[in-house]
């Protein structure tokens, strides 16, 4: 059996890429990684920040954006269009050949619009059903760089609003079946900490057992909790590794790697 080529898949989050300084790093960084690649971007910031001008209230419920139809609209001019473009016309000028997408785009990435729960509506947002990797495939063996902004659409017409985390995840579990595929998820610390107030402290390598004892001890702690889940999830599914790093740290290798 052939050996399957090497795929990265990068998820930064949209601090990163909204402040000029980061994001020139991170194109520097992304631009210098071999191989195939892929990155996925975040945006929330200048969301919120268009909204304000525009005099659109900002809705958030456990850290996820509640989208009604006005900020369904923000949301798809601004992670669609300023933030994602300006990353491609960045690598551009780095020399990588980079698409813009929004799952809606070739149809790569359809979802269903989030049931309401508990009596929380959420609005527009979208829970990923399906990623048409042979389609991502075929433009990435043709030497394009995807770079996904968080939109999917549900196929009936409508975009929706989706986490910036699941899509790379899902996306990297999709390419599994075609590309050796490490997935990069990048944050504000280095890695996974022993202690949050020491940044020193990363946990260079994590398996599900180290998982369960560190959370038992409540070492690893609220937001981290369902992005581990996530990774185990797709390391299961066939992605090869999962790297939690900071996006400085990006081409450096260092951070923690989960594995299974």
């Amino acid at each position: 059996m052939a050996q399957k080529e090497k795929l990265t898949v990068i998820k930064v989050g949209g601090k990163i890429v909204e402040e000029e300084n980061t994001l020139h790093q991170l194109l520097d960084d992304f631009a210098a990684i071999e191989g195939h690649k892929v990155l996925v971007h975040g945006g929330g910031r200048s969301a919120t920040k268009l909204a304000t001008r525009l005099g659109i209230e900002s809705r958030m419920l456990n850290g996820r954006r509640i989208t009604d139809a006005d900020m369904l609209q923000v949301v798809t001019m601004v992670y669609g269009g300023l933030v994602n473009k300006n990353i491609v016309a960045g690598l551009q000028a780095r020399g990588v050949n980079a698409l813009g997408l929004t799952g809606a785009d070739m149809d790569v990435i359809r979802s269903v619009k989030r049931p309401v729960k508990e009596g929380v509506d959420y609005g527009f947002v979208g829970d990923v059903r399906q990623v048409d990797a042979a389609r991502l495939g075929s433009l990435i063996a043709q030497g394009i760089v995807p770079v996904m902004a968080p939109l999917t659409h549900d196929g009936e017409g409508h975009i929706l609003n989706t986490n910036a985390d699941t899509i790379a995840g899902e996306t990297a579990k999709g390419l599994a079946a075609l590309f050796d595929v490490t997935l990069v998820f990048c944050f504000e610390k280095k890695g996974v900490l022993r202690d949050e107030n020491d940044d020193e402290s990363v946990i260079p390598v994590l398996t599900p057992g180290d998982f369960q004892a560190y959370v038992a001890e409540g070492v690893i702690q609220g937001g981290m909790i369902p992005k581990l889940e996530n990774s185990f999830e797709a390391l299961r599914a066939g992605v090869s590794q999962v790297i939690i790093t900071s996006a400085s740290a990006l081409g450096s290798g260092s951070g923690t790697r989960i594995c299974q």
